[in-house]
């Protein structure tokens, strides 16, 4: 084991720890008071999440602004140049950046939510700890590699010269739906992925999917009106476009579609906690 396993083993597994697991599983409020007692336990796996990401890599974390910088130039050439989709008058590449920075937190934290349980069948198979802390980890250790590419943004806005706006005090919430969008299907699919493995085959299928259904390459206003509300049940493009706002000082996005992904996000993070709850007493023999 490695230095930081065997600082995780120590603080929580080395000494006399007595739990009553129950068939009948906990309420809500006691397995969040259980994650807040488990909290030392979160921080030293998201810290050896962050460490070994990029362990022996000779980027190291470079390759957290490779990709977005990587994608925007080809959706620039591509779309900006040769398809001529509007950015609705801002420069195309920090039109696109503004949504990739974003998109890239999510689609990693999907990633790693997803696989969380099943990459950690060690632990869970040999001690007890609250299984939601993996999961959990896995989505909040994006935060590193986002604000690497939040810094290599913010260089851009000041190369063309974009002042702050007052919605910049509101990017931190669409940083927050983008997390609990992750966590809440991750959720799902990381309890899924125990017993059907193709799931971890079809994460990287439905993430290419999901993006070139979200506004990345293209604004909303090309959506025609009738289906926008439709659109917005997709709750990253409520992110995306509430990213511009904050960041361009375009026109805020509409509330109500808004208001419809936040629903969506909230949906989907009550019924992932409750599937998730549902079938973690199987993990251990499942996986």
């Amino acid at each position: 084991m490695s230095k930081l396993d065997d600082q995780i083993h120590d603080a929580h597994f080395s000494h006399a720890h007595l739990t009553e697991i129950s068939a009948s599983g906990n309420s809500l409020r006691e397995d969040l008071r259980e994650i807040w007692a488990y909290r030392d336990l979160l921080v030293l796996l998201i810290q050896r999440d962050v460490s070994i990401r990029y362990k022996q890599s000779t980027v190291g974390i470079g390759w957290a602004v490779i990709q977005p910088l990587v994608t925007m130039v080809i959706f620039t050439v591509v779309f900006g140049n040769f398809a001529k989709l509007p950015s609705e008058g801002y420069p195309y590449a920090l039109f696109t950046m503004c949504a990739l920075v974003p998109w890239t937190f999510f689609a990693r934290a999907l990633a790693g939510a997803s696989g969380s349980i099943v990459g950690s069948a060690n632990m869970v198979t040999k001690v007890y700890f609250p299984r939601l802390i993996l999961p959990i980890s896995k989505t909040v250790s994006g935060i590193v590699d986002f604000g690497v590419a939040f810094g290599v943004l913010v260089v851009m806005l000041l190369i063309y010269r974009v002042p702050p706006s007052v919605g910049l005090l509101w990017l931190p919430l669409f940083v927050l739906l983008a997390l609990a969008t992750a966590l809440g299907i991750g959720l799902w699919l990381t309890a899924l992925n125990v017993k059907y493995r193709d799931i971890g085959l079809l994460v990287p299928f439905l993430t290419q999917i999901w993006m070139y259904a979200s506004p990345i390459a293209y604004s909303t206003t090309i959506i025609p009106a009738k289906w926008i509300w439709i659109y917005s049940l997709n709750p990253i493009s409520g992110v995306v476009e509430g990213f511009r706002w904050a960041l361009l000082g375009k026109a805020p996005p509409a509330m109500g579609p808004l208001a419809l992904s936040c629903a969506v996000v909230v949906v989907m993070l009550v019924s992932g906690l409750w599937y998730f709850r549902r079938t973690e007493r199987t993990f251990a023999d499942m996986i």
